[in-house]
């Protein structure tokens, strides 16, 4: 049994005040591996008082000696690479194989060092000198799906922006958050610059959203709780508030795509992570005269998958993270079937071969009407909703018919037909033929996908204030200007 009996406060390992811990589960053997300390919101309260003191003197810190900061964070984090893999395998069912998700953090922090590297803290807008400056102590708080990507994104930003920060992990993932925070101690950051407080939403996330130290909050999670968050944020100190939230993303295959391509890409996007993706295109919108060639291709594909040990290199698809997650799946595939779903492949059985471990067959549908629960609902799991439509114009209408609009993808042969109808979502990220998206560019959601963005520039702005200062009017050749 691992032990991580410490939280990380004012650059020191140190027990919890209340003394309590949690055991994770390896989802893929049902049973627990590990202990974590638990914090509270006396915790939270000293590790704010820490990130504010510690806020004094590393807002003023030069642009050249943060870049060396995340420099060294880069170069310590990369050589715990392979601990990080194995621990998320542990603690989610991450495959070892799927190394996006730790090679991805490193590039991220190079990013948005870049990013700091060229960025113009002070511009002139007509006499006036226009400031950006840290907006303060930035309370973190992340999800376990994308267990260190994302929460390095909020942080690398908040450290480049001159920020202090109160993190607060997963409990599904506390276990490399700690890892996490080991990097940063190794990497030199200054005391209080960086604290993580391990603990349950109810406690710590709510100490964190109600405090008066806390100047920012950015939270990646549920709709439901994140409107708890920004509630919070509002009511306690009007503090901003970054959100993240839910997805239920829609990929409009036009008639003259390629479907094969279409249909593979969706699968492996869909799936990517065992469906645990707010970004996942689950659900598909085909053309209706092409359902039935395109079914072939999604029911080939989804059986591609090797589901098995994370550990395992071989393993494509691991199980999804906990007892919980694994019902509330298997009751969506259900509620699929008792509405009239065309059931194609997957189900509600456990894969062949796999009696322990909360796996779930990669499952596809089609005949999915727009008001059945599986088109409605964000499953996060492996379960694709294929959908018909009769023309582009109602194929935007389903597509946009969702409370959320955090992606969108669309498919088609005609370029500037497929970019007139992804201009047509209401989604912060779109996506055309499947290609990639850029770490400069920013990552957000319309409607109760979320507020704010975070990511490149646009990521850096979220932890950083505007002022105005007037009475430089001799210094405007030395200033760029804002609109220039």
């Amino acid at each position: 049994m691992r032990q991580y009996p410490h939280l990380y406060i004012d650059g020191r390992w140190t027990d919890p005040i209340h003394p309590r811990e949690l055991e994770l589960i390896d989802p893929t053997r049902e049973e627990a591996f590990a202990k974590v300390a638990l914090g509270s919101a006396a915790d939270a309260d000293l590790a704010v008082a820490a990130a504010q003191r510690a806020f004094e003197s590393f807002s003023t810190t030069s642009v050249d000696d943060r870049i060396a900061l995340i420099d060294r964070i880069i170069d310590v984090y990369e050589s715990y690479s392979d601990e990080f893999s194995e621990l998320i395998a542990r603690e989610v069912g991450i495959p070892v194989g799927n190394r996006a998700q730790v090679a991805g953090p490193a590039e991220h922090m190079r990013v948005a060092r870049d990013i700091l590297r060229d960025y113009p803290f002070e511009s002139r807008v007509g006499n006036a000198i226009v400031r950006r400056e840290p907006i303060g102590v930035c309370a973190l708080i992340s999800p376990w799906n994308w267990p260190i990507q994302t929460g390095v994104i909020k942080l690398i930003y908040a450290l480049a922006a001159g920020c202090t920060v109160v993190a607060k992990p997963s409990l599904n993932s506390a276990a490399s958050g700690v890892l996490l925070a080991q990097v940063l101690h190794e990497a030199g950051v200054p005391s209080g610059v960086f604290n993580l407080v391990s603990g349950t939403g109810r406690d710590v996330g709510d100490a964190f959203s109600h405090h008066p130290g806390v100047d920012m909050i950015s939270f990646t999670g549920s709709t439901g709780a994140g409107k708890l968050v920004g509630a919070a944020a509002a009511t306690s100190t009007v503090k901003r508030a970054c959100l993240e939230l839910g997805g239920k993303s829609a990929n409009i295959v036009l008639p003259d795509a390629d479907l094969e391509r279409a249909a593979r890409w969706n699968i492996q996007r869909c799936f990517f992570n065992a469906g645990q993706s707010c970004h996942a295109p689950s659900r598909m919108l085909v053309h209706e005269s092409q359902i039935d060639a395109v079914v072939p291709f999604l029911i080939d594909e989804a059986q591609r998958f090797r589901l098995g040990d994370p550990l395992e290199s071989s393993t494509t698809m691991g199980p999804v993270v906990s007892a919980a997650q694994f019902k509330s799946i298997k009751d969506l595939i259900q509620s699929g079937i008792d509405e009239g779903a065309n059931l194609v492949t997957g189900g509600v059985e456990r894969p062949e071969g796999l009696d322990q471990g909360y796996f779930v067959q990669p499952t596809v549908f089609t005949g999915v009407t727009p008001d059945m629960t599986i088109a409605r609902e964000e499953i996060f799991g492996p379960v694709l909703a294929v959908l018909p439509y009769r023309d582009e114009q109602d194929a935007l209408r389903i597509a946009n018919d969702s409370p959320y609009g955090l992606g969108g993808f669309v498919f088609g042969g005609d370029r500037e037909n497929a970019r007139r109808v992804a201009n047509g979502l209401r989604a912060g990220r779109v996506s055309v033929n499947g290609a990639a998206t850029d770490s400069y560019t920013p990552m957000g959601g319309y409607k109760q996908s979320g507020i704010g963005r975070s990511m490149g520039r646009f990521g850096l702005e979220e932890y950083l204030e505007v002022k105005s200062v007037y009475g430089f009017e001799d210094e405007a050749e030395a200033l760029p200007t804002l609109f220039g």
